[in-house]
């Protein structure tokens, strides 16, 4: 999952400028909720690869700014480009699998795309952890701060961007600490993995063995790779299964008949085998733990029935846990991770509201720069057809009626701006720079050759 790093500092006004356009927000995802581990680890990219994406999309005139997230559960392309409607996600996905070499018939269905309040409402989800496989996940916070802060560091970003992202940050800390969204785990193997932090402290560096190979110990090898476990054994009755996962995680794989002669080594052993019964008996964890030489092992035990021996419990510094006690802890801290919900989201929404409420005012004062930049065309146009047939008007009349019709158009300026600016609600704001820009044609020549109007 890699580790967090800050951005440097950045005022949000730094990059592009979009001057005299309309803002488009866009954003293309796929992820844990549309696809499955085998699709997403083809569309993921590494760090190097998401420097270099957000480089293209921005070369390459699909986007203006770019932000690459890429984490086990999703890979996601942000971006602004000026002016554009609905076809920029379409473009972008197909840089999407132009980059990865993937059809995108692999992909159908297995996207979403968002514009404007919709991707930055996503945005601001993901930040939060309501958005994660795991409700309130602290890792996700980490890894989208490293991902625009790699983004910043290398020039892909601007004003836009960089406000939308500054502002996922803040809501997403404030969610951690306001709200108990991010406050437990979730997740029977989240919560097994959590309570070997609470013996062990930090896991990295820590050897583990995960005894079994389906989806739950997959699950558990996941969270134990996001906390930099040392090395990794997996045993399985399918040595092929074993192997393949072992492979995937970057683990080893231990035969079936070699799990006793095993057991000595790792702090911490996962058992996920389904419908097995005990296949750790109290004996061997005792000779486990000789060897050890009286160093704790944390068992946690998710096969049902029971893949450890029950009377195993009582040994000394074996610390076992199994599915109906971790089942207690995850069900108490999913119904109060719940409730915190609406709270959260309502965090979400007020930090939206104020992300619109800076793309407003910079919009706004864009259309009354290109209002101001039309108006005076027409003036001087104006003058030009009037005054050259008047030759008995001196020069110094021409320079007055010059002056005199500059000042009109600051006045004829000076309302409508203070409207904009200030005037209704954010979405009003929105809908009366759109009004105005259509109603003087100021996107009229950007608009030529477009396909297609904006889209909200």
């Amino acid at each position: 999952m890699g580790t967090a790093s800050k951005p440097k500092s950045s005022p949000a006004g730094a990059g592009p400028v979009h001057s005299g356009t309309r803002i488009q927000i866009a954003l293309i995802g796929c992820s844990h909720r549309t696809a499955p581990v085998e699709l997403r680890e083809r569309v993921a990219f590494t760090a190097e690869q998401a420097v270099e994406a957000a480089r293209e999309l921005r070369r390459q005139g699909i986007l203006e700014e770019a932000v690459v997230l890429s984490t086990c559960n999703r890979s996601e392309l942000y971006g602004v480009r000026s002016d554009a409607g609905s076809e920029i996600t379409e473009a972008m996905e197909e840089f999407l699998t132009t980059f990865h070499g993937i059809s995108r018939a692999e992909l159908e269905g297995r996207t979403y795309r968002w514009l404007d309040t919709d991707a930055v409402r996503h945005l601001f989800r993901v930040a939060s952890g309501l958005d994660s496989m795991l409700l309130g996940e602290a890792e996700i916070l980490g890894q989208l701060r490293t991902a625009y802060g790699q983004a910043l560091e290398h020039g892909a970003t601007g004003p836009v961007l960089n406000r939308a992202f500054q502002g996922a940050l803040e809501v997403g800390k404030r969610v951690r600490a306001e709200t108990e969204v991010g406050a437990r785990p979730m997740s029977v193997a989240f919560a097994g993995v959590k309570l070997a932090e609470r013996v062990f402290g930090n896991l990295k560096g820590r050897s583990a063995l995960i005894v079994g190979a389906g989806a739950v110990a997959e699950q558990v090898i996941e969270h134990l790779r996001n906390r930099g476990i040392g090395s990794l054994r997996v045993v399985n009755r399918s040595h092929d299964r074993a192997t393949e996962l072992a492979a995937r995680m970057g683990g080893e794989a231990v035969a079936w008949e070699s799990l006793e002669q095993v057991l000595g080594a790792p702090d911490i052993i996962v058992t996920s085998v389904a419908n097995a019964g005990p296949v750790l008996t109290r004996a061997m964890l005792e000779r486990a733990l000789a060897v050890r030489g009286g160093r704790p092992i944390f068992v946690v035990d998710l096969g049902v029935p029971r893949n450890v021996a029950p009377e195993a419990a009582g040994l000394y510094n074996f610390y076992l846990y199994n599915v109906d006690d971790l089942g207690e802890i995850v069900e108490q801290n999913k119904r109060a991770r719940e409730a915190e919900i609406p709270r959260a989201e309502a965090l979400v929404t007020e930090h939206i509201a104020k992300f619109h409420s800076w793309r407003a005012a910079l919009e706004a004062g864009s259309v009354v720069d290109d209002l101001r930049g039309r108006f005076r065309e027409q003036r001087e146009a104006l003058l030009r057809e009037r005054l050259a047939g008047m030759q008995n008007v001196s020069p110094e009349e021409r320079e007055r009626l010059a002056a005199i019709t500059e000042e009109l158009v600051e006045r004829l300026l000076e309302e409508p701006a203070q409207k904009i600016r200030q005037g209704g609600t954010m979405r009003g704001r929105l809908g009366a720079i759109d009004a105005v820009r259509h109603l003087f044609g100021l996107d009229t020549s950007k608009a030529k050759g477009s396909g297609s109007e904006d889209s909200e």
